[in-house]
Parts: structure tokens; C-alpha cells; sequence
């Protein structure tokens, strides 16, 4: 049998890949994402024998609270670009990156026109940012892959002709939808024989893009408008929240057994729409059932809600005994603007969650730097200074200093 060696580039990158996945909790995030849907793809990765597009590593780093700019994310992409420039050498490289080129230009392509549908549909301003996140992440996807044809070219001759960056087929995109796996940017990466395999009778609903890369953009960071609070709800039935998730949960495992996973994922998008009471209701009969991912998937989309609907699902999940779901769903949220945390926190005061205000304020302290937690202030000085300073003793001592000199830099203190 032969035994074939990674070049050390490939090892070299897989490692601190691996590194920082370690670092990373992992039901929840991008991470979790990325785990449970494509897990061979992930595999991959790490094994060194695949390099995953770039968008995917600072999503990563983005859980991890990382910079765009710090030192860490400086050293991933010069080793994703050596292990980059090793792995497209291998034979028959250049081809498999002309059709993932092709594959994202169609995404694309979709995605424009997804824009154009949804930039004329009522109430459908949350589905609009996700779909121009996608297109974004589509187009640095096609950026991206050039540049690497482009380098295994070599330097072209002054008088030579211009290489020909193949156009993207002529199918419709309504027709490719029907041919593909759950859509997205982010689905499409290794898969690129199996993603015309599904028959049309197995169209799917287009899976809404997650924010991600250097800086938060879409939705999920206010990219969208932010919805109107929304108005007190009423006291929940518990028979009719255990009815509401043992629907859920059979219509999920229908799903994901036939493959469709864009509705799956709408279906969790919807229970967020409906009580936060339910909730916790639901995450039991999830978690019974083996679908555990799915709960995390759910947290995760549950960060991007608007700042009284986040309380308020933090709240619920607080007050049915879920303490590390809120926790994690807090610390999710810490990459919005410092506007809608003021108002995250300022619901959850109002609401009495004292407690989970103060592991918003922590989480947000940890990620965040001085500088950001003074302008969150400022937005409030009489009712977030105190809690600020409160959640920054519980951090560090140097933070609570870090934190007291930003605030007097600022006039805030």
C-alpha cells in the first residue's frame, strides 16, 4: 500500500486550524454550524487534505472574538495562503478550482436575483440581508479562487494574450435551484460533483446566508432594519408549547432524512418567531431526540433577533432552569453594534434579569475593547456605567482599570 505525505504547508496549516478549533466551544458558533452540516468537509480540513475558503476561517476566528486585523488572523492567512499555493499544484487542481469558480459565480448570479425578488416583497427585510450577505460571501469566494488560478499561471508576457476567466453557464437560476443541495456560499466549498445530484423533485427552500468574515455584516449585526419591539406576550399553555415541539421535532427528522435541509432550517428560524416561553419546551424535545445540533443551530440565529426579542428569549431560557443556554446565547450576540446591546441590556433590567444583563456586559467586556464598552455607556450613562463596571470586576482587575480609564477618556466617569 502506498502512504502518501501532506506537504508541510498542508500540516502546518491543518495544525493551527486544529489549534484554534480547540479553542472554540463546540455546539456553538460558526464552529457548531459548520460541525453538523458538513462534518466530512470540516474533516477534511483539519486532516490537511482539503483548504477551506477564507470566509470559513474568520468565521472561526470571529467566534473566538479575534480581530480581523490581530495577530492571530495574520498568521492564519499567510499559512492558509502557503497551504493554498501547495494544494493547487497537485494535478488536476486547476480544473477542480475553475468549477468551484463556476459554482460560486452561479451562487452569485442566484443571489442577485434573490435580491431583486426579495428587494420588492413586503416584511422581507431580515431574508434581504441575509441574501446580500451571501452574495457577498460569494463574490470574495470568486475573488478568492481566482486569484489562486491566477497564480498557477505564473507571470504572463507583456505581448501575451489575456487567459479567458470562463463565463458561468447560462442556466437560470430558479433551474439551478432545483438541481442544488441547501443553497448559500457556505455549502458550496468541497461538494462539487454531489451539488447536482438532487433530483428536482427535491427542490429545497434557499438557506438564508449567516453573517460572518472580518468585520459582522448582515442581519445578524444589524445589517437589516431592526424590527419594533415586539408587543408582551401572554402567559404560555404548556400543553400547547409540548405539542408545539413534538410537531417540530417529527417535521425535523422528516426533513433532514430527505435531504432537506434549507427547510429544516427555516422551520427552526420560525420557532423563534413564535413564544420564548416554547423555547426551552422545545430544546428538551430536541435534545430527546438526538437533535442537539439543531438546538445550537437555533441559539446561534437566535443572536441576530432584535434586542427586546433577545431579552426576552434570554429571559425565558434563564427563567426555565437553561442558565448555559442563555449564557451562550449572550455571548453570541457580543459582536452587535453597541446600540442594539444597549438595548438588549436595557430589557433585560427591565425585565429583572439582573443576572443575565451582567453575563451580557462580561461576555461583551471579554471581546470587546475598552474603547467600545465607553461608547456603550454613553449610550446610557445613568443606567449601563454602574453594570459595566460591575461586569468588568468580574473579568479581571486589569479590565475593570482598562475599562475606568476609557470611561474618563470619554466623560462618562
Amino acid at each position: 500500500m502506498t502512504v502518501h505525505q501532506l506537504p508541510v504547508e498542508l500540516v502546518v496549516f491543518a495544525g493551527w486550524l486544529s489549534e484554534l478549533a480547540g479553542r472554540l466551544e463546540p455546539g456553538g458558533g460558526w464552529y457548531g454550524v459548520f460541525a453538523a452540516r458538513d462534518p466530512e468537509g470540516l474533516r477534511a480540513c483539519f486532516d490537511g487534505t482539503e483548504v477551506p475558503p477564507w470566509d470559513v476561517v474568520e468565521s472561526l476566528l470571529q467566534d473566538l472574538g479575534e480581530p480581523a486585523d490581530g495577530p492571530r488572523a495574520a498568521r492564519g492567512r499567510a499559512l492558509h495562503r502557503a497551504a493554498a499555493a501547495v494544494h493547487d499544484r497537485a494535478p488536476g487542481a486547476a480544473e477542480v478550482l475553475a468549477e468551484r469558480r463556476r459554482l460560486m459565480e452561479r451562487e452569485a448570479a442566484y443571489a442577485e436575483t434573490r435580491i431583486r425578488t426579495l428587494a420588492e416583497t413586503p416584511g422581507a427585510a431580515a431574508e434581504l440581508a441575509w441574501a446580500r450577505d451571501d452574495l457577498q460571501r460569494a463574490r470574495a469566494r470568486v475573488a478568492e479562487l481566482g486569484a489562486r488560478l491566477a497564480g498557477l499561471q505564473g507571470p504572463r508576457r507583456p505581448d501575451a494574450p489575456a487567459p479567458a476567466v470562463a463565463p458561468a453557464p447560462a442556466v437560470a437560476p430558479a433551474r439551478a435551484a432545483a438541481r442544488r443541495r441547501p443553497r448559500g456560499a457556505r455549502y458550496a466549498w468541497l461538494d462539487t460533483e454531489a451539488a447536482d445530484a438532487v433530483p428536482e423533485e427535491a427542490q429545497v427552500v434557499p438557506e438564508l446566508p449567516v453573517g460572518g468574515g472580518a468585520a459582522p455584516r448582515g442581519a445578524r449585526f444589524g445589517g437589516a432594519p431592526a424590527a419594533p419591539a415586539p408587543a408582551p406576550l401572554p402567559a404560555v399553555d404548556p400543553g400547547q408549547a409540548a405539542r408545539a415541539a413534538g410537531n417540530a421535532v417529527y417535521a425535523l427528522r422528516r426533513l433532514r432524512a430527505q435531504g432537506r435541509g434549507g427547510e429544516a432550517h427555516g422551520l427552526l428560524c420560525e420557532a423563534l418567531a413564535g413564544p420564548p416561553g416554547w423555547l426551552p419546551v422545545l430544546a428538551a424535545e430536541l435534545h430527546r431526540a438526538g437533535l442537539a445540533a439543531d438546538w445550537a443551530t437555533l441559539l446561534w440565529e437566535a443572536a441576530s433577533l432584535p434586542p427586546a426579542r433577545l431579552a426576552a428569549v434570554a429571559g425565558a431560557l434563564a427563567d426555565a432552569g437553561r442558565p448555559h443556554d442563555c449564557e451562550q446565547l449572550l455571548r453570541q450576540g457580543v459582536a452587535r453594534p453597541v446600540e442594539e446591546l444597549a438595548g438588549a441590556c436595557a430589557a433585560l433590567l427591565a425585565e429583572g434579569h439582573q443576572a443575565e444583563a451582567g453575563a451580557l456586559l462580561a461576555a461583551f467586556l471579554r471581546v470587546r475593547t475598552p474603547e467600545d464598552a465607553a461608547r456603550l455607556a454613553a449610550l446610557d450613562p445613568a443606567g449601563l456605567t454602574a453594570p459595566l463596571l460591575a461586569a468588568a470586576r468580574t473579568v479581571s482587575p486589569a479590565r475593570e482599570r482598562d475599562l475606568l480609564h476609557a470611561l474618563r477618556v470619554a466623560g462618562t466617569a
